[in-house]
């Protein structure tokens, strides 16, 4: 099994800015370590006749056709508006500018 090692556990945490507890850091060697070893099992069985896969079962895509149907009118968009100008919504302005 890989070690790490206390210190390199809180390399580590201090890089992704991460604080951690005298506690997280023992728990975390462990589970780096477990992890590293389960990487390096998988390598050693994965072979060029093995092909890389991203899914365990093939994908489709499942999207209907996109088609035309009924739609609103501009005037029947605009007509529960509060405020409408030159065929458009009409809102405060929120982006720095004085209302």
């Amino acid at each position: 099994m890989s070690d790490f090692s206390r210190e390199q556990v809180q390399h580590l945490a201090a890089l992704s800015r991460i604080a951690l507890t005298p506690d997280e850091v023992d728990h975390l060697a462990t589970e780096l370590a477990s992890i590293v070893d389960n990487v390096r099992k998988v390598s050693e069985v994965a072979t060029a006749d093995v092909p890389a896969t991203s899914h365990p079962i093939p994908l489709q895509n499942v999207l209907r056709p996109d088609v035309v149907g009924d739609v609103l009118t501009n005037e029947q968009a605009l007509s529960g508006a509060p405020d409408a100008a030159d065929g458009r919504f009409r809102v405060s302005a929120i982006l720095g500018e004085e209302q």
